[in-house]
This record gives structure tokens, C-alpha cells and sequence, in this order.
């Protein structure tokens, strides 16, 4: 073969890789601003119910007495729709694995359950709803432009990542934590593009109709030094215990609801009869809704000691009775003021601890160490990046298999380069 024809062919060849990928490139921005826009757009309306509900709720405490009412609603709801078996955001992941479908009556059902949840004083989060939400628009969305299968599943994540963006404003995390959360160890880089995308698109639609992002004044961050590292350590260590104490509670809750209250109906009705007498006794309704509020307190270096303890007490209660939300939010609540509570005791900055916390809860209950990261950035800024380093290290290392969901596959060891494919423990 002649330079000249050499020449031609291999750059007729790259000329064809590059129109491949070209193509590509904007199938998926295409379906990535769709998904951006229109799951953007639903979870901006759930964020200002959301907002109106809690701020109704927080300024009329007769509302907690109707929430046996809306356990029984909600039970109601699941009922009607024939979803009584409902998996929560496990569905999402199992859609991922190709192991479930994910049907589209989930995001009206997730939509007015969590709305009911926190207008009546749940203890639970939000991006539950986020991520079923989204997941569920994203899934039809795949349906609806007839893509394959392994094209839709990546619609899926979009739509959860369009979803947790929206609701809380951090476009990176949000981008990251549906490739990260679903397999311990793999990330899906195939979505990486649609759903930074969507992401990013969702986020700034929601900032446009005038939805907050989500973040926190911190005292300023002292220098790393050898003392206060070691201290660092030492906590991210006692949130990773935290972290498996809160996921184990929350499924053995679940399975006593189960075994003694087999009846839906009387099971969240006992549940919310039972929240409603703990928030009378303490006199406080600190422990009801996601508890944003206390998270911002927590942050300014302001907590009870034992608050902790009473928001895994209430988010277990709630949610495995039957109401619906999630569990992110609350083990933010606990990560800030258990470290609030820990930096009080050892002299070392309470509002320094309650960030640190924050984050460490967080990666041990879901086993997510860059969406960690880059969360702490969004929540906190960067002056932080050293303890949170650490935090995050310490942390995932010691959490070891535990997660908040049981269909989150840990794909490799945490501990050493060794191919493991089992489902987190509960």
C-alpha cells in the first residue's frame, strides 16, 4: 500500500470514529437536557411544596396530631395503586442492575407520600422521593423515545441525578452519587456526560424559580495540624460506627414493625401514634420533618447531646412503618450533631465537628466517597478539604459493608484489590 492511500484510509477511519463519538455526543445531550428540563421541572415543584408544607408544619403544631391520618392515606395510596410491596429507592437500584422495572405511577405515589410525611411531622428526608421521582420520569422518558435497554438505564440515573440536583442544589454531587451509590467499587462512567448534563441543567431550573441551594456557614477552618487531625480521625472513626448503629437499627425497626404489626394499617398507626407521644414528652418538634433547622444550628456549634440518638429513634420509627421519604437527609442530622456534640467534649471547634460529621455519616451509610467529597465542598466550600479528606478516608474504610440500601452492590473490596459482588449489609 502506497503513503498516499495509507494516509486516506486512516483518516477516513479516525474521520469515522470521530463522527461516531460526535453522534453520540449529542444523542446524549439531547436526551440529557430533556431529562434535565422535565425532571427538573417536577422536582422544583416537589421542592416548593416541600418548602411550603415545612414552613405550615412549623408554625402550627396542632398538624402533628393528624399524622395517623396520613399514615392511614398513605397506606391507602399504595393500596389503590397495587404497589403495596414497594422497595423505596432499592427499586431504583435494582432497575440499574436489570433486575426490576421501574414503573411511572412511582413519582405521583413518592410525590404526595412524602408531601404527607412532612406536613404531619415524619421524620424523614427528601431525596428519597428525589431519587424515586426521578428515576421513575427518567425510565418513561427511555420508554417513551424507544431506547434500548442499556440506554434506558442510563436515562434512569439521569433522572435520579436530575432529581437529587433540583432538590438540593449541588449540581456535582448530585451528578456523581447515582453512578457511585449503585455499585460499591464501579462507577457507571458511561452516563458520566448525560448526567452532568442533566445535573447541571436541573440545578439551574430550580435556582431559577427561586429554589434555594443547600448550604451551610461554617466557622472558619483552623490549619491541619497533627492534633487536630488525630482528633479528625477519631471521630470520622465513631461516625462510622454511627453510621452501621443507624442502618442497623433501621432494619431491625423494620423487621419488628413486620413480624408483630403484620396489618399496614395498624403498623403505621401504632408508628405515628408513638412519634406523636415522644414529641409531646420531649416538648420539642426538632425531631420532626428532615430537621434542616437543627442542622443549621448544629453547624453554628448548637446541639442537644443526645439528639443524635432520638433522629435515628424517629427516622427508624417513620420510615419502616410505612411513610415514606428517605434517610440522606436524617443522617445529616445525625452526622452534624453527633460531631457538634463530640467537638463540645474534646475542646476542638463544634461547628468545625458538626461539618466534619455531617459528611462522615454520610459516606458510611451510603458508601459514596467522592460524592462525599464533592458534597462537602457544595455544603461547606473548599477551606475544609483536609479534614473532610480524611473524614471521607476514614470513614468508608471503616463503615465496612454496611449501606442504606440493600440492592447497592459491593462489587470489590474496600480493604484490598479483591473482586467481592455482594449486596450491602443491613
Amino acid at each position: 500500500m502506497s503513503k498516499p492511500e495509507f494516509l486516506k484510509k486512516f483518516f477516513h477511519s479516525y474521520w469515522n470514529k470521530i463522527k461516531h463519538n460526535g453522534l453520540l455526543f449529542l444523542k446524549w445531550s439531547l436526551i440529557s437536557i430533556l431529562t434535565g428540563l422535565i425532571v427538573g421541572g417536577f422536582s422544583t415543584l416537589f421542592a416548593f411544596i416541600m418548602n411550603l408544607m415545612t414552613d405550615y408544619r412549623e408554625h402550627n403544631d396542632y398538624i402533628l396530631f393528624f399524622l395517623p391520618l396520613g399514615g392511614i392515606v398513605t397506606v391507602f395510596l399504595y393500596s389503590v395503586f397495587n404497589y403495596k410491596n414497594d422497595k423505596g429507592t432499592n427499586l431504583v437500584l435494582s432497575t440499574i442492575h436489570a433486575q426490576a422495572e421501574l414503573p411511572l405511577r412511582v413519582a405521583p405515589l413518592i410525590f404526595l407520600s412524602t408531601i404527607i410525611t412532612h406536613i404531619f411531622g415524619g421524620s424523614a428526608g427528601r431525596e428519597g422521593a428525589a431519587l424515586q421521582l426521578g428515576g421513575s420520569i427518567g425510565n418513561q422518558i427511555g420508554r417513551s423515545l424507544r431506547l434500548n435497554d442499556a440506554d434506558k438505564r442510563v436515562v434512569v440515573l439521569c433522572g435520579m441525578s436530575a432529581a437529587f440536583s433540583a432538590l438540593f442544589g449541588t449540581p456535582m454531587a448530585a451528578a456523581i452519587f447515582s453512578l457511585e451509590v449503585v455499585s460499591v467499587g464501579v462507577m457507571y462512567y458511561a452516563a458520566l456526560v448525560p448526567c452532568v448534563f442533566s445535573s447541571l441543567i436541573a440545578a439551574y431550573s430550580s435556582k431559577f424559580f427561586g429554589i434555594k441551594e443547600t448550604n451551610f456557614a461554617v466557622v472558619d477552618f483552623p490549619e491541619l495540624t497533627i492534633p487536630n487531625a488525630l482528633e479528625t480521625v477519631v471521630l470520622s472513626i465513631l461516625c462510622a460506627v454511627i453510621s452501621i448503629l443507624f442502618i442497623i437499627l433501621l432494619h431491625s425497626t423494620g423487621d419488628l414493625f413486620r413480624k408483630y404489626l403484620k396489618n399496614p394499617y395498624i403498623r403505621i398507626i401504632v408508628a405515628a401514634v408513638t412519634i406523636v407521644t415522644l414529641s409531646l414528652l420531649l416538648g420539642t418538634r426538632d425531631y420532626n420533618g428532615a430537621g434542616m433547622n437543627v442542622i443549621a444550628r448544629a453547624v453554628k456549634g448548637e446541639a442537644v447531646p443526645y439528639a443524635f440518638l432520638l433522629k435515628m429513634l424517629f427516622t427508624a420509627i417513620t420510615i419502616e412503618a410505612g411513610f415514606r421519604g428517605g434517610e440522606i437527609v436524617p443522617s445529616f442530622f445525625i452526622g452534624a450533631t453527633f460531631g457538634c456534640t463530640f467537638g463540645s467534649l474534646i475542646g476542638f471547634s463544634p461547628s468545625v465537628c458538626a461539618a466534619v460529621g455531617l459528611i462522615a455519616v454520610f459516606c458510611g451509610v451510603t458508601n459514596c466517597p467522592i460524592t462525599s467529597l464533592l458534597i462537602s465542598f457544595e455544603l461547606f466550600g473548599a477551606d475544609g478539604v483536609p479534614f473532610f479528606l480524611i473524614a471521607v478516608a476514614v470513614s468508608y474504610f471503616m463503615s465496612g459493608y454496611y449501606g442504606l440500601y440493600k440492592d447497592q452492590t459491593i462489587v470489590y473490596s474496600k480493604y484490598r484489590t479483591k473482586f467481592l459482588n455482594r449486596k450491602a449489609r443491613q
